[in-house]
């Protein structure tokens, strides 16, 4: 006959006996201890042997409770499956689950997702995930932290201003979360529960500060006569000739030079486009690389930091450079490619032949990959011109208008 909630509160173990034992129905009974527990078990026959799983302890699991737990363990019987074995799965599942944090977690996918990326923007984002993401949500199972959690910690660093880096941030957490459904250690990604958009203030796009046509000549006398670090200046001097982004020029290695063919050849994990780059050079700009290349300690590195010569000199010493020189707020390393675009352009240099040299190629990845030598003749043409203008700027020369071809 089924228990009752009566017969469950009255049930006690005989004297004398180890335990007594109050069938209910479809396997489930109450076995009750002489101490007086109570603990609910379900005896079931699974691979030709018999077997017992526990459902809890009376009271604080009722008889109906129970019954549910009777239920769906019989399903698991029903489909082939062993209800002990799935339980022991689902506790495995909930520790490793606990036992993994945000922070091992995201250190596991830094080691991974690292390999291709260059050491300068590893760096970078490791730090940025010690500083502003770790200390918020680092010490938590990954398996448990929610979308609101994760705005949190942006609009901790979007609260200082740092707008770019809170979307980054977000970016970043969620490429961690993809890394980690990948290895069992969680279900979910809550950074898609939200778009970054929706939740953090967005920051209008500003053009990098540039001199105009007129105010170069000026800046060109300033770089000429600039008496700071000779890496420095060369690299002014380097960054007008070549209009390169500041990044590929300060992370430069003599082994991509060929000086006496006059090319600079980036490798395609140095270029935002992920391709490699050839830039034609200027007796000009190989002048200014043969006088670095005296100076050459025993770094491949053609601009070394100061203090170690084994990383690149600081994206931020061109600018400390211009600023020096009065041009804060009026120019940056980035502006040369601003510059150098509008007056070929107004030159009549072939648009897609200036989009080229500035690395700005379009299509699918592997058409970029083989157009890397795209248009080189006119390139090498039109970057001898430029050098030459720089050159007749400087010295205050008369410049007669070129209209190319």
């Amino acid at each position: 006959m089924p228990l009752t909630d009566t017969a469950c509160r009255s049930a006690k173990c005989p004297e004398g006996k180890p335990r007594a034992r109050f069938a209910d129905s479809l396997g489930l009974y109450l076995e009750v201890l002489p101490a007086g527990g109570k603990y609910w078990r379900l005896k079931y026959r699974f691979g030709g042997k018999e077997k017992r799983l526990g459902l809890g302890v009376y009271p604080a699991v009722p008889l109906k409770e129970a019954r549910t737990e009777r239920d769906k363990a019989r399903a698991l019987l029903a489909a082939g499956n062993d209800p002990s074995a799935a339980r022991q799965d689902a506790k495995l599942a909930q520790r490793v689950a606990l036992s993994e944090s945000f922070e091992a977690v995201a250190r596991a996918w830094h080691e991974h997702w690292k390999g291709p990326k260059s050491p300068r923007h590893a760096d970078y984002v490791i730090r940025r995930l010690e500083a502003d993401v770790f200390p918020v949500l680092g010490a938590r199972p990954i398996g448990e932290i929610t979308a609101p959690q994760l705005l949190a910690m942006a609009k901790k660093i979007e609260a200082r201003g740092a707008l770019d880096i809170a979307r980054r941030s977000w970016q970043t957490c969620g490429q961690i979360f993809e890394y980690a459904i990948a290895h069992g250690t969680c279900t979910r990604n809550p950074a898609k529960d939200v778009k970054p958009g929706v939740a953090l203030k967005g920051r209008a796009k500003t053009n990098f500060a540039r001199v105009s046509a007129k105010e170069l000549p000026a800046l060109l006398r300033k770089m000429q006569a600039y008496d700071g670090s000779p890496y420095t200046r060369a690299a002014l001097q380097l960054i007008a000739l070549t209009f390169v982004r500041t990044s590929e020029l300060i992370e430069a290695r003599w082994s991509e030079f060929d000086l006496d063919a006059a090319e600079w050849r980036i490798p395609a994990e140095r270029m935002k486009m992920k391709t490699p780059h050839i830039v034609p050079l200027s007796p000009q700009a190989v002048d200014v690389l043969r006088c670095l290349h005296e100076l050459r300690s025993l770094s491949d590195l053609v601009f070394p930091g100061e203090r170690d010569h084994e990383r690149p000199m600081s994206n931020n010493t061109i600018l400390a450079a211009l600023k020096r020189m009065g041009y804060a707020g009026k120019m940056t390393g980035h502006g040369f490619r601003g510059v150098a675009s509008t007056i070929l352009h107004e030159e009549g240099f072939d648009h897609d032949h200036i989009e080229a040299q500035l690395a700005h190629l379009h299509g699918d990845e592997v058409s970029r990959a083989y157009n890397s030598a795209l248009y080189l003749a006119p390139r090498r043409k039109m970057m001898q011109w430029w050098a030459n203008h720089l050159d007749a700027l400087r010295k205050g020369a008369k410049v007669l208008p070129f209209k190319a071809a």
